[in-house]
This record gives C-alpha cells, sequence and structure tokens, in this order.
C-alpha cells in the first residue's frame, strides 16, 4: 500500500520518533509503514489520519492488485529452471541443450 507519510511528516517538520511518539507506537513501526513493508491496522490508520488531520484516503492508496496469471508470469521465467502451475497442470521448461 503506497503512502504520503515521509511528506506529511516532512511538512511539519517530525522524524519518525516524533510520529511515532505521537501514535504510542515504536519508530521501527513507523519505518515499516512508510517502506511499505507494514500496512497498519484499521485503528492505527484512524490515528494516523487524525495525527495529520486528513482522511485515510489522502494518506494511503491501495496499489492495483494483480491478477493470478500476472503473479505467475513474474515467477516463471523459461529457462531459468522455474515452474509455473496453472490450469493446465504443471509447466517445466526442457533443460538447454549444450
Amino acid at each position: 500500500m503506497k503512502n504520503r507519510l515521509r511528506v506529511l511528516r516532512a511538512e511539519l517538520d517530525w522524524s519518525q520518533a516524533d510520529l511515532a511518539q505521537r501514535l504510542g507506537v515504536s519508530r521501527q513501526t513507523v519505518n515499516a509503514i512508510e517502506t511499505g513493508k507494514y500496512d497498519p491496522s484499521l485503528p492505527l490508520a484512524f490515528s494516523l489520519a487524525r495525527t495529520f488531520k486528513r482522511r485515510i484516503e489522502e494518506i494511503f492508496e491501495a496499489e492495483p492488485r494483480q491478477s493470478k496469471r500476472q503473479a505467475a508470469d513474474l515467477r516463471f521465467q523459461p529457462g531459468g529452471g522455474g515452474v509455473e502451475v496453472g490450469r493446465r497442470g504443471i509447466i517445466a521448461p526442457l533443460p538447454e541443450r549444450e
């Protein structure tokens, strides 16, 4: 999930530790949310919205979901030794000939 936390913090000249203290969470939690490694719980998202006096939608933006096929295409690289499980069963690349 994309977010604007870093920008909003910078506008107020707050550090991650400053924001964490206002929210009652650790600085590491703020960092993980900012970098997209962690999506906040709903109560935490509401706390962030209240803290910045913004709507949740102004802080967070959901990323478009990938279809299962798009995700499989990203994992499967012909000749790379990977396998794909699809509607037609398991597809494995042929070994390269020397």
